[in-house]
């Protein structure tokens, strides 16, 4: 990271609390899994560790998805199977597992109420595209960004001011980074994904073409300039070759331009409305850090020994500079 300059890190908050969730072991000192708060808030305290931001905005997913994608597939994101544990708690049913999952996930976002960052949801909207709003944002615009996600989606917003870290997968993407990974530049990654497909999200590609075979058949993607579909389908139908993928390109046309609405995030699905109301939050935050509320909950939930202090040193600079401090 540059000295000298201001980052905000975004994180894509269910995203990271499902992890923590599954992999986390922690109990409370009653027995009860508390493995989706805390191992939130030690995932939080590694990039704050790493990154040392300036500030940072937590931004969660409607429980009811993206309305706007949903009128356009029906069956997005249908057929995931629900999240479980991968550990057995013999003292908890199914029932009980899942309330807990529930009852961890909201007393996460009353911790994060206590605490100087932005925290934002919007009905009937997807976590993505208010990331990309909010990366876009001009209260941002001088701002390093670092995005917080193992979601792929995000890679089509990385450039010279945006980073991805992706924690399942243990990488940070820039720019360079995704060019010599994919071959495919960040401006055509939603293109090239609209033209491989999303298994996670049900939406279907156009068939023996997954991301190496795009960036080979359709080697100027990697360039800076944003292609279209038209400029795609066009290249297909001049080429001397009988290879599938171009056919396919041709034949399908209406899937990818289908999947690139669902999938691209350089122009946001959210309305006007929403929009207004996440810039207003940037422009004006309300930062306040009750540590000794934070602990008293840590306590009340059995967090027992853990050493909170870099994420709790920054929660006070940015608390004492909102102030202007």
């Amino acid at each position: 990271m540059t000295e000298g300059i201001k980052r905000v890190l975004i994180v894509d908050a269910l995203n990271a609390y499902l992890r923590a969730y599954i992999v986390d072991p922690s109990l409370s000192s009653n027995g009860q899994p508390i493995g989706g708060i805390k191992g939130s808030f030690k995932i939080l305290q590694k990039l704050v560790r790493l990154s040392k931001p300036d500030s940072v905005v937590v931004v969660w997913d409607s429980p009811n998805g993206s309305r706007k994608r949903k009128s356009l597939d029906k069956n997005y994101k249908a057929g995931r199977k629900p999240l479980r544990l991968n550990r057995a708690f013999h003292n908890l049913t199914d029932d009980e597992e899942l309330q807990n999952k529930i009852w961890q996930q909201s007393r996460l976002i009353e911790y994060l109420n206590e605490m100087p960052i932005i925290q934002s949801y919007v009905e009937n909207v997807e976590a993505d595209d208010i990331i990309a709003l909010v990366s876009q944002s001009q209260a941002l615009s001088e701002y390093h960004k670092i995005i917080l996600s193992s979601d792929k989606d995000f890679i089509q917003l990385c450039d010279n001011s945006t980073i991805l870290y992706r924690p399942i997968q243990k990488e940070i993407l820039n720019k360079k980074r995704i060019l010599e990974q994919f071959e495919i530049h960040p401006t055509n990654f939603a293109l090239a994904r609209a033209i491989a497909g999303d298994k996670s999200d049900n939406l279907p590609g156009i068939g023996g073409a997954g991301l190496p075979t795009v960036s080979k058949r359709f080697p100027f993607l990697s360039e800076e300039k944003s292609y279209t579909i038209q400029e795609l389908v066009e290249y297909a139908e001049g080429i001397d070759s009988k290879l599938k993928v171009y056919k396919n390109i041709i034949e399908k046309r209406e899937l990818i331009e289908k999947n690139y609405k669902m999938m691209q995030l350089y122009a946001p699905n959210i309305s006007a409305q929403s929009a207004q109301y996440i810039r207003r939050m940037l422009n004006n935050p309300e930062f306040n850090f009750n540590k000794s509320g934070v602990r008293a909950m840590m306590i009340e939930d059995g967090f027992g020994v853990y050493d909170w202090n870099d994420l709790f040193t920054l929660f006070k600079r940015i608390s004492v500079e909102s102030k202007g401090g």
